[in-house]
């Protein structure tokens, strides 16, 4: 991976800062991240040897998501917070479950939506808008401006890894239930988010890590508060617990020791 820049980077991006995209697109194993993004993934990497494992975990809970919102007939699906584009992206994945299922991705990030539009060119089915979570009704607003969601209708809506980027002060809880609010019945919701359970020590030192060298505010929240997320929803089976025990494709896709993924808590909730 070259770290000059390269000609899919937006006109002023600064790639000598990281950002929270491209350090999760290289702690997926993904390409499109820079000399500073991948510093701080390493930082994150030393104060937990097991985070590319975690990161991966939530990336494969997205697909599992996406699979089960199709084989419950949601056929319109919104992911915030989506990230720069890498393999089994919701729309490659709903598109295969159900043909004719339609995305629309939101995402602030400039690399990650300039991504976003070159991978979805020719594809009538899916968009991408440009979208900040603290601002969930433009987010609404555009989302259904595609034409691609009609909110009358059951939606799979997806924040994977996003909450916690929304400080305390900026109410994730009302920004959260603002979008489930707008849901129809039969509508569902996949989350995962950092937890500081089990390991308060290293998720207050990745919060540092993440001010520091991201300028990103990482909250790492108690288990009560991310169930809060969940008010108003039916969560389902098994409940809120880390990304590889919700629904594993087989037994065989269960960790021996699952306290090994603590970093990221997933749950699916259904709008009754």
């Amino acid at each position: 991976m070259a770290t000059d820049e390269p000609d899919w980077v937006p006109a002023g991006v600064d790639t000598e800062r990281a950002n929270v995209a491209r350090v999760y697109d290289y702690l997926v194993g993904g390409t499109h991240n820079f000399l500073a993004d991948q510093d701080a993934g390493r930082a994150i990497i030393a104060l937990e040897p097991n985070a590319r494992a975690i990161f991966q975990a939530n990336r494969a809970f997205l697909g599992r998501a996406v699979r089960y919102f199709a084989a419950a007939g949601v056929r319109q699906f919104l992911d915030i917070g989506s990230g720069i584009p890498t393999e089994a992206n919701v729309h490659e994945v709903a598109q295969r479950a159900a043909p004719g299922s339609r995305v629309v991705y939101a995402e602030i990030d400039p690399v990650a939506i300039a991504h976003s539009r070159a991978i979805l060119a020719g594809n009538p089915g899916a968009a991408v808008i440009e979208g900040d979570l603290r601002d969930p009704e433009t987010i609404l607003a555009r989302a259904a401006g595609t034409g691609l969601i009609d909110f009358t209708q059951p939606v799979g809506l997806l924040l994977l890894a996003v909450v916690h980027f929304i400080h305390d002060d900026e109410d994730p809880w009302r920004i959260v239930s603002v979008l489930t609010d707008a849901l129809a019945p039969g509508s569902y919701v996949a989350l995962t988010h950092g937890t500081e359970e089990g390991r308060l020590d290293v998720a207050h030192a990745a919060e540092k890590v993440y001010k520091r060298a991201i300028a990103a505010d990482l909250r790492m929240r108690p288990r009560a508060d991310i169930l809060r997320l969940f008010d108003g929803l039916e969560l389902i089976e098994p409940g809120l617990v880390t990304s590889p025990e919700w629904h594993p494709d087989s037994p065989a896709d269960l960790p021996e020791d699952p306290r090994k993924f603590w970093g990221g808590l997933a749950g699916v909730g259904r709008k009754g």
